[in-house]
């Protein structure tokens, strides 16, 4: 594949739409290539892919995994490892995200959950390692507020993103001092799901508790990357909250 062989390579986990998208385009924006990686969402990949190209053609590649499938992580990372031959940085931001009420929930939810959740980003971590290090690169794990605290009728959810909270610091250990790892814990930076479907009630509900009373926007996200990635070499282990106060508030 043609590229820039220069250019450094970015792996953006569920880059074809939301937050993984506009993190794409960022770190395209400042010179990387990069691995979009999806499941289902093979239309949306395939146009952010062509939006990337069309100034600087082959330097946006999309790549398809099951995630939550324990032998698709190791395959994937081959592959997203031979379309440039390196990794420079590898974000986690790939995730499932849905109720699961106490009473109702069930196993099949829990493989789902944890499995895409967090048991990916610590086996597609483990897998890059290698390629990573001898590139001196980064991972960035997006975790959650509620890693700290739970949101009501999410169990599951909150279970994985505070186990990613603490793998972060650990990779951060474990894959020192070559590669750093740090995350940013999103607070009401988008909807979930569709927005027609949270009424105005809802919305201004959990806007009164944002302490700056707006929501956020993926580009704050974004901004929050840039530095992690790019202006601070001596920070590690760390977990950056761009939840515009909302963790200040009960």
């Amino acid at each position: 594949m043609s590229t820039n062989a220069t250019a450094k390579v970015a792996l953006v986990t569920g880059a074809a739409k939301r937050i993984g998208a506009a993190l794409a385009r960022t770190l395209h924006q400042e010179g990387f290539s990069i691995l979009i990686h999806y499941d289902t969402s093979d239309t949306d990949a395939k146009s952010l892919q062509a939006e990337l190209e069309t100034g600087r053609p082959g330097s946006a590649h999309c790549l398809s995994a099951d995630l939550s499938d324990f032998l698709a992580v190791e395959q994937f990372a081959k592959e997203a490892i031979s379309v440039w031959g390196h990794i420079d940085v590898l974000i986690n931001n790939a995730a499932r995200f849905y109720p699961t009420e106490v009473g109702s929930l069930t196993a099949n939810n829990w493989d789902d959950l944890i499995n895409t959740n967090l048991r990916a980003p610590l086996f597609l971590s483990q897998a890059l390692a290698e390629t990573l290090k001898h590139s001196l690169g980064c991972i960035l794990n997006l975790v959650d507020i509620y890693a700290e605290r739970p949101l009501k009728g999410h169990p599951i959810y909150s279970i994985s993103k505070a186990g990613m909270a603490m793998l972060t610091k650990s990779l951060a250990i474990e894959l020192g001092p070559e590669v750093r790892v740090n995350g940013i814990a999103p607070g009401a930076i988008l909807w979930p799901g569709q927005a027609a479907d949270i009424n105005a009630t809802e919305k201004e509900r959990v806007l009164n508790r944002v302490t700056l009373k707006k929501m956020g926007n993926p580009q704050d996200i974004c901004q929050a990357a840039l530095f992690l990635i790019n202006q601070a070499p001596y920070i590690t282990g760390q977990i950056i909250n761009v939840d515009g106060g909302r963790t200040l508030n009960p």
